[in-house]
């Protein structure tokens, strides 16, 4: 089934759109992850400009966001004042990152960018992310206890004004969560990610929030802060193909909700080294993409 996308400028087969939409909502619905971080790089396997994928994919990381909120909210697994204050975070941060989206495209580098910053972001949290699970892993088939990491980290505890976060059960200054936020915007507006592959381990290592917790509010975050994006990017950078969003759409919000159901009957130790696996996989394919020529050498520009 071909369909044409007037942004992007090419066919592509519809129902692997879609199916692409399927998995990376079940990822946002297990994972607490927008999906983004998968779907933007295999857009770009696929042959979209990567400007298109990054644009588009976060339209679609909404969608996925919707209903695994949704799915998450009923259980008591969100924490709406440390969302709010991710959510305000991330808007500032997607206005910095639109400016330098803008600038890295004046400088025609943009493509070239989106590229390395998923290689180091993908392999930096994955490696990270591998170490911790297979520890944990080797220490329960030992009969011994993981060394207890701390509460939160030192600097968090050190800034100014404390809030009390009760159902994160912290006690902590918004300023932390505040930054985060701004930091995960930037990344959410160059790369299309909902930022989550970085949030969650963030929100579980740096500010210490209850892991009940960590996957639903993540996901009440990239909501609010890809649907900032997707408007900044409709206005500034006119990338985002609403027909591939629909198509991505369609796949997500089912997938979601199945990917919440799996995600409380599975074990969150062997999730995480999943999730690990596969977004090494992914930094090792941009990897590839990067240094390896290509048959054909060209470049697709919006006008």
């Amino acid at each position: 089934m071909d369909v044409y996308l007037p942004i992007a400028n090419l066919s592509v087969n519809g129902l692997v759109i879609v199916g692409l939409g399927l998995l990376t909502g079940m990822l946002s619905g297990i994972f607490g992850v927008g999906g983004g971080f998968l779907t933007t790089p295999l857009l770009i396997f696929y042959g979209i400009p990567p400007t298109v994928a990054a644009a588009s994919a976060a339209t679609q990381v909404t969608g996925a966001s919707v209903s695994g909120v949704f799915a998450h909210s009923k259980r008591g697994g969100v924490d709406y004042q440390m969302g709010g204050v991710l959510v305000a975070g991330g808007v500032i941060g997607t206005g910095i990152g639109a400016l330098l989206f803008g600038l890295l495209e004046r400088l025609g580098q943009i493509d070239t960018v989106i590229n390395v910053l998923y290689v180091v972001m993908l392999g930096s949290i994955g490696g990270l992310m591998a170490r911790e699970s297979v520890a944990t892993l080797r220490a329960g088939r030992h009969g011994t206890r993981p060394v207890a990491k701390r509460r939160h980290h030192p600097l968090v505890a050190s800034l100014p004004g404390r809030w009390r976060f009760y159902r994160s059960g912290l006690y902590i200054s918004p300023l932390a969560p505040l930054l985060l936020g701004v930091f995960t915007g930037i990344l959410t507006m160059l790369m299309g990610i909902g930022g989550g592959f970085v949030l969650v381990p963030a929100m579980l290592y740096i500010l210490g929030m209850s892991a009940a917790v960590v996957v639903g509010t993540s996901l009440f975050q990239i909501l609010f802060v890809t649907m900032a994006t997707t408007m900044m990017h409709a206005l500034t950078t006119h990338a985002v193909d609403i027909v591939l969003a629909a198509l991505l759409l369609l796949g997500s919000v089912s997938g979601a909700q199945l990917g919440a159901k799996f995600a409380g009957k599975a074990s969150p130790v062997k999730l995480r080294l999943v999730l690990a696996t596969i977004v090494l996989l992914v930094a090792a394919r941009m990897v590839l993409g990067l240094t390896w020529r290509p048959d054909d050498i060209f470049t697709v520009s919006l006008l």
